[in-house]
């Protein structure tokens, strides 16, 4: 529903007109700055309340009014990954990965590794709240799909509240913020605890649950985001990556979409031409980087590559950083240093153990960016401060390849980079995949064994207690038994 200009502007001077009336709703902390700013400058944040609200500007108004109040009182400006226990971001409950078919982003969660009362409910709340705002951040307040990841659940890891938690704040407090609700291989056990969640949602909410499994679950996910738990052949593994801001945007693990380039702990970048995928003409720049395209071959003991990064300078020292899209798969040696006038440095790109190279993908990048210093003994500290105030003078992007199909002329044809792959390498590829399945299916046959073996256990204990009880019965009747035969033996005998 389009909003107008002239509605938005009535709601923030009909806010202003009642915060001078009546005061801020809570009087003793008022609104966070940060909010009155938004409402003060962001027309979008507004239209969305209105569009929340079928452009109803009194209940758009009531809803703006209470979720400024909300997030005073929950304290959500100050909430950062600090204020967060680390185990609950690193554990993987909840986390952003991927698109859904309309190109939003999603916001997943595994409810196989939660049960309700393992976590500090206070504490939970505080995590979503932080990947919300997250969210709102990376996407700039674009929506979302919840992806509730279902498969290996039961009624256990089911959280009512846990549940309904995360509606209310998707219903009261972030407007218009729900693309889908994706539910993925929804055990039937829980048909009748889904009619209670949906009797939380408003009608208007019901059409966006959509129940999906592996066979159709491309319906509705992008293709290139399914994992291989889902059906998939996405190998990407969730790791906790913290979130550096700067005047731009944000990076969100790693995560490389269609239109932009994320490198980790830095700035979306929008990609260049394959053609001009340097950002600085080789004659004008700081810093040279050889070979443009990290090659890796198999040393014996690990799969690397090296890349020589040179300082052309005759007097700036110069500080240099290198990120990749894809922090889990690479480890960089070092990633990170200080070049003096000419000097040049060998830096090793690792693939990470785990990791075959046939899984590397063509989307894979390298960052290579630098700042002049004017000390190059300047302490730890203060370059670290400087990075995060300061743009880079250059960035440099690199490519990925494989080493090991490289054939002369024929490279681009047979290596496992290129969109034509040889059918060893799909071969080789389904074989892994099968293998990783293979893995899952042992693990889950290994719980289940665990299961059988403490359920006869709980039955050899029950059997034996039953036994015992049946014979102390039979002893007390018996024992009764005796004592009514001895009372009525005839006298004078």
């Amino acid at each position: 529903m389009a909003v107008s200009k002239e509605s938005i502007w009535h709601l923030r001077v009909k806010f202003f007109a009642k915060l001078s009336d009546e005061g801020p709703p809570d009087s003793s902390s008022g609104i966070h700055p940060a909010d009155i700013a938004a409402i003060e400058t962001n027309d979008d944040w507004l239209g969305r309340f209105l569009e929340h609200n079928e452009n109803n500007e009194q209940e758009a108004l009531h809803m703006l009014w209470e979720t400024c109040a909300w997030r005073q009182k929950f304290g959500v400006n100050d909430i950062t990954e600090e204020s967060v226990k680390r185990n609950y971001l690193e554990d993987g409950l909840c986390f952003i990965y991927g698109k859904d078919k309309d190109d939003k982003t999603m916001f997943v969660i595994r409810c196989k590794l939660h049960t309700k009362g393992s976590k500090d409910f206070s504490e939970l709340q505080k995590l979503v709240v932080y990947w919300f705002e997250r969210l709102e951040r990376y996407t700039n307040g674009n929506q979302i799909s919840l992806f509730f990841d279902m498969a290996d659940t039961g009624i256990l890891n089911l959280d009512m509240e846990f549940i309904k938690y995360l509606i209310s704040l998707c219903k009261n407090y972030y407007p218009n913020f729900l693309n889908y609700i994706i539910i993925f291989e929804m055990p039937w056990i829980l048909n009748t605890a889904f009619k209670i969640i949906k009797s939380w949602l408003p009608p208007k909410a019901i059409p966006k649950i959509k129940f999906v499994h592996k066979n159709n679950i491309h319906e509705f996910v992008n293709p290139n985001d399914i994992l291989t738990c889902w059906g998939g052949s996405n190998d990407y593994v969730y790791k906790f990556l913290s979130e550096v801001q700067n005047n731009t945007d944000a990076t969100m693990n790693g995560k490389l979409d269609n239109k932009k380039v994320h490198f980790a702990e830095g700035s979306p970048l929008t990609e260049q031409s394959p053609t001009s995928f340097g950002d600085q003409a080789d004659e004008d720049a700081l810093l040279s980087i050889k070979p443009k395209t990290i090659t890796f071959n198999n040393t014996g003991f690990e799969i690397a590559g090296t890349i020589v990064v040179k300082n052309t300078t005759n007097d700036k020292p110069l500080s240099y950083k290198i990120k990749t899209t894809s922090p889990e798969k690479f480890r960089v040696r070092p990633s990170s240093g200080v070049l003096l006038p000419f000097e040049e440095r060998s830096v090793s790109v690792i693939l990470q153990p785990g990791y075959n190279i046939r899984g590397l993908l063509h989307k894979d990048r390298f960052l290579v960016m630098c700042l002049p210093l004017k000390d190059a003994n300047m302490p730890a500290e203060e370059l670290a401060a400087l990075w995060k105030i300061e743009k880079p003078t250059e960035q440099h992007k690199l490519r990925c390849r494989d080493g090991e199909t490289e054939s002369n002329d024929v490279q681009n044809t047979h290596s496992i980079l290129s969109p034509g792959m040889s059918e060893n390498g799909k071969s080789m590829d389904t074989l892994f995949h099968k293998v990783a399945q293979l893995q899952h299916s042992n693990a889950k046959l290994h719980s289940d064994m665990s299961f059988l073996r403490y359920t006869l256990f709980f039955s050899i204990i029950v059997t034996i207690l039953t036994a015992i009880l049946v014979v102390y019965i039979l002893r007390i009747d018996n024992e009764s038994s005796i004592d009514d035969q001895a009372c009525h033996i005839p006298r004078g005998i």
